[in-house]
């Protein structure tokens, strides 16, 4: 039995690809043979990450879109199919929170800010399930089957304090990986899957000021979370490159509506 972890001849589209996580991502799917979509807002480091790909041998296109934007996205889906053909992957890695819908000790709860928690609740549930429906469009076109992988969080998992809007998307994030693989197995099969991937805490540019200091020392906050991660430290974002390749690959052909979780053991902690 061969167990085909190669993503070779696969088309992969990867939003929120300018981000730190992102970054990985599209260079894990291109180490794997993969043909990757550098979907993001920053066209400058868009370009980067896609010329730096080809520049090492790989297949990589840079592409402009802003994933809460339908247009934005149909226009991407028809540069790549006329580039590449067909879709076979989609990351929605795009994300992320916003120092406005950070809930601060001090703040009186029944006073939030409504606006920044929708913003991020549309970038992150609505930022998912739009690139959903026009890349899972091209996906279901093809003769192979396809997958599609979300970003979860252990937010879901337990209650942390100061990001309500997150957690709130995140949640929904789960509800919605849940149901949609269902549907698309009653309608199409085993054709197209959908997975998630949980991470633990990365340093990201969203939550560097949550986690650390200007000086790079630990916050409360980032002491506490290492207190409560049995490996004692954050993840590298390349850590999380192992899931993403399985779940994209035939080698998850049987998977669907999972949740795969890398957080150093922090859902599972009991603190004690």
């Amino acid at each position: 039995m061969k167990i085909d972890f190669t993503l070779k001849g696969k088309v992969i589209v990867v939003t929120g690809a300018t981000g730190v996580i992102g970054e990985a991502f599209v260079n894990g799917i291109a180490a794997a043979g993969g043909t990757v979509c550098v979907l993001g807002r920053n066209e400058k480091v868009a370009n980067q990450r896609a010329n730096a790909i080809i520049k090492n041998g790989g297949e990589a296109i840079a592409v402009i879109a802003d994933v809460t934007k339908e247009s934005d996205l149909i226009n991407a889906r028809t540069l790549i199919l006329s580039k590449y053909g067909k879709i076979d992957g989609l990351v929605n890695a795009a994300g992320g929170n916003m120092p406005d819908a950070v809930i601060q000790p001090d703040q009186d709860i029944f006073k939030l800010n409504m606006d920044a928690l929708q913003q991020v609740m549309n970038l992150n549930l609505f930022g998912t399930l739009l690139p959903t429906q026009i890349f899972g469009e091209a996906i279901k076109n093809n003769e192979e089957s396809g997958s599609i992988v979300n970003i979860s969080s252990v937010a879901t998992e337990q209650a942390l304090t100061k990001v309500l809007g997150y957690s709130l998307a995140k949640s929904a994030i789960d509800s919605y990986t849940k149901w949609f693989s269902v549907e698309l197995s009653r309608r199409y099969g085993d054709k197209i899957r959908m997975n998630s991937i949980v991470p633990g805490f990365f340093l990201t540019e969203q939550n560097r000021t949550l986690l650390t200091n200007p000086d790079g020392s630990l916050t409360e906050r980032g002491n506490l979370i290492l207190q409560n991660t049995p490996f004692k430290r954050f993840g590298n974002p390349e850590e999380l490159v192992g899931a993403l390749v399985w779940l994209l690959s035939d080698a998850s052909k049987f998977a669907t509506g999972s949740k795969v979780t890398l957080d150093g053991g922090f859902t599972i902690f009991s603190g004690v």
